[in-house]
């Protein structure tokens, strides 16, 4: 929707929040309670108010219900039709309700400045991909300089499951984890491990993708259907403990180093304000593999999102979501395939998102430009833009690094 808002701030050229985005997020206000909201230049419509005001009548009873709960499941689970339903509702008090409708909606808006953001939703469960071919060659080769990428790469989404309990909404501080390393000077085989901080302590820029509407144990989800079971899109920091996780990885993949902390931006952007930038995918290389039937897609499965990291007011990289190796209609198709039930609320990470240039690497350890240090602060920012349509920010995900507390 390029109509304008009567709200000033929503119709700048430099914010987030316009009326084409209406993210969804969770605020606290001062009386203690949770209350869902959707950011509108620099303002929060209040979704509980809206619909104790009586705003939402026209909407369906369980859709005004779900407005009034604290966090986005309930919301989630209804499916895409009623997402739909409520966004075309708030665009319309946005842009064209009578005065008098917006002095009632006025009376429902919270600055953004100050508000305490929360957990948009209830994260049952966190799997995390490896989507980005540039960052697991990238990796790969500082290990297996001849073989950077393991054989199975170009035929599965490979992923891991994470841990929802310590993922944490921007911009709550990071502190740093404390395990079992290899002591300095050492090898795998050297003198063995040591117990303290870690040292090499790393970002990784993803993008997190919010499931709507779930599936049934047993019953994959065809990668057809995949789009209708996405809600929404936030920014995903899966900070990472290198020295540990290089250490404990072997033979099961990632666990201590990895499952300290995860931060994420608190606003979701919906799938539908995200359509004007749907893309065709990144072509795959000559000689590349063609994905098995339950991973074939064609069209525009991928999303033109340009994503920065900045380290204080330095910018570390610059990349683009439409460079990932695998889309996520196939991390969906794959995730569920063998019968996996995803529900509202689960949280996919994309893996790190590296592009081909150097100034596109989304970690440190790609950059090769040591370790974050007590202190940090680390910000991502994403948006859409394109000729004809307004900006679609995803607001700022951030996180600051504080000293570690050991046994």
């Amino acid at each position: 929707m390029n109509a304008p808002s009567w709200l000033p701030s929503a119709d700048s050229e430099e914010t987030d929040f316009p009326l084409a985005n209406l993210p969804y997020g969770a605020f606290r206000k001062a009386d203690g309670s949770v209350h869902l909201g959707v950011a509108i230049g620099d303002q929060i419509l209040d979704l509980f108010a809206a619909a104790a005001s009586g705003s939402l009548n026209a909407l369906p009873e369980p859709l005004q219900a779900a407005c009034r709960q604290p966090v986005l499941n309930a919301l989630m689970s209804l499916g895409p039709e009623a997402a739909q339903a409520l966004r075309a509702k708030l665009q319309a008090l946005l842009s064209t309700a009578a005065a008098s409708e917006r002095e009632r909606v006025r009376q429902m808006l919270v600055p953004q400045a100050g508000a305490s953001m929360q957990m948009p939703a209830t994260i049952g469960d966190y799997t995390d991909f490896y989507a980005s071919i540039h960052h697991a060659t990238n990796v790969g080769r500082l290990f297996r300089p001849d073989n950077p990428l393991m054989p199975n790469y170009k035929y599965i989404p490979v992923g891991y499951h994470g841990r929802s309990s310590s993922i944490v909404a921007s911009p709550q501080p990071v502190r740093r984890p404390c395990g079992q390393r290899l002591s300095q000077g050492s090898g795998t085989g050297g003198p063995g491990p040591e117990f303290g901080p870690c040292r090499q302590l790393d970002y990784e820029l993803e993008v997190g993708i919010f499931v709507g509407q779930g599936n049934r144990l047993g019953e994959p989800i065809p990668i057809a259907e995949a789009d209708a079971h996405i809600f929404g899109f936030c920014l995903l920091n899966d900070w990472s403990a290198r020295d540990i996780q290089r250490w404990e990885y072997q033979p099961l993949g990632p666990f201590l180093g990895k499952n300290f902390a995860t931060s994420i931006s608190p606003w979701v952007v919906t799938r539908a304000a995200l359509e004007p930038f749907r893309v065709s995918p990144a072509p795959r290389p000559e000689g590349d593999p063609a994905p098995l039937p339950y991973l074939q897609h064609a069209g525009d499965y991928a999303l033109d999102v340009t994503l920065e990291v900045w380290r204080g007011d330095v910018r570390m990289s610059k990349g683009n979501l439409r460079d990932l190796y695998w889309t996520v209609a196939q991390m969906i198709a794959h995730h569920t395939s063998n019968g996996c039930n995803l529900r509202p609320g689960d949280l996919l990470g994309t893996g790190t998102v590296s592009g081909p240039e150097p100034e596109a690497r989304g970690c440190l350890l790609e950059l090769g430009s040591g370790f974050l240090e007590d202190g940090d602060e680390i910000t991502f920012k994403a948006y859409g833009q394109r000729p004809g349509h307004p900006r679609i920010g995803f607001g700022a995900c951030a996180g600051r690094i504080k000293p570690a507390t050991c046994l």
